[in-house]
């Protein structure tokens, strides 16, 4: 949806959404910020215990919310890793590498107490470049990105 500000957000219809007050992802000038991702699978908690997996399902959500708006994980220059056993740190950083190899965002991984789901290990949030995203009018946009969670 593009707003009169020409500010553009996509939504994946999960319930928290409306309950917390939030977009999946927002093009603005031309950024897209991309919420919090997680290992969900439409309404469904995936991967239990895999935190490489975990991490490469939340990036793939990422990559839909982005894909909501007309932009991809190469246009991705900022990533933050929340992740409850920094132990694990090799796994997490193996997905990210393998998502974003290439690209190589600035990044972050930060560790967190909990996430909003106890089998949750890592969520997955991202900043996007692409000149003049938050003002393109692009098919699909304001549409879900096919993500049910957080």
């Amino acid at each position: 949806m593009t707003g009169e500000n020409g500010v553009r957000r996509v939504s994946s219809g999960a319930a928290w959404e409306s309950i917390v007050g939030y977009s999946r992802a927002v093009a603005a000038g031309d950024f897209v910020f991309v919420t919090g991702c997680t290992s969900i699978d439409g309404a469904d908690f995936v991967h239990p215990g895999d935190a490489y997996a975990q991490t490469a399902q939340a990036i793939g959500n990422v990559r839909s919310a982005l894909a909501g708006l007309g932009a991809g994980l190469e246009d991705v220059v900022r990533t933050r890793i929340f992740v409850t056993d920094m132990s694990r740190w090799a796994e997490y950083g193996r997905a990210h590498s393998e998502a974003f190899g290439a690209t190589m965002p600035a990044t972050s991984m930060v560790g967190v107490s909990a996430l909003i789901d106890a089998r949750m290990l890592v969520e997955v949030e991202a900043v996007a470049y692409k000149p003049g995203i938050g003002a393109a009018s692009r098919p699909g946009s304001g549409g879900r990105s096919g993500e049910s969670g957080p």
